[in-house]
């Protein structure tokens, strides 16, 4: 194999990266999130089309979570999360504040808002605070 050929191999684009492991559920929301200034390589700001190889550092903010990562392997496909966890490993004070947060959020009652239609009990909330003379019944 050749040196140019090895070295392409060992190199990807970000957002493909991004999308691969597992961090972005499309290339679309990597490439928004990239261009948001959600994600960092090596302490700067980057474009989607940034080449990536393993030892690069990276910092990805998705809400309030924030992951401190080094690229330790490319792969050109999305696999499942237990193959994409082992592209990349995050430092253990990332980890550990990340999981202290999550801890938090689930202690104070935060969960993620309900997407989609409302549920029957949802509905009749609705019905009760828009209509008074509904929930007198």
């Amino acid at each position: 194999m050749s040196n140019a050929t090895e070295s392409a191999q060992s190199s990807l684009r970000l957002d493909k990266w991004l999308w691969a492991a597992r961090f972005f559920k499309t290339r679309q929301l990597a490439v928004e999130a990239i261009n948001g200034g959600k994600v960092h390589v090596e302490g700067q700001r980057a474009k989607p089309g940034r080449t990536i190889r393993p030892g690069t550092r990276l910092e990805i903010h998705k809400g309030a979570l924030i992951w401190e990562i080094e690229v330790v392997a490319i792969d050109r496909q999305r696999r499942g999360a237990t193959e994409a966890a082992r592209l990349y490993s995050e430092d253990e004070a990332s980890r550990l504040r990340r999981q202290a947060l999550v801890h938090e959020r689930r202690e104070r009652g935060e969960t993620q808002p309900r997407r989609g239609r409302p549920t029957k009990r949802d509905r009749r909330q609705i019905h009760r605070f828009t209509d008074p003379a509904h929930g007198q019944e």
